[in-house]
């Protein structure tokens, strides 16, 4: 799935390892997360809206297999 993590975190002035504090996960999770190589939990999708104060939409982008 894409996202805009990387553009929300360089926006915000934060760096990878202080998301990952926040959100109380690995840098390497932020890392994989902002590259697509990993789909965060529906827990995890939550803190982020929270911290960011988005909707879900605005950070990650549903696009079907084709």
């Amino acid at each position: 799935m894409k996202n805009k993590l990387k553009e929300l975190r360089q926006k915000g002035n934060i760096s990878q390892d202080d998301l990952a504090s926040i959100l109380k996960v690995s840098r390497q999770t932020i890392n994989s997360i902002e590259t697509g190589k990993f789909d965060p939990s529906l827990k995890l999708v939550m803190k982020m809206t929270k911290h960011f104060a988005v909707a879900l939409e605005e950070i990650f982008i549903y696009e079907e297999k084709k």
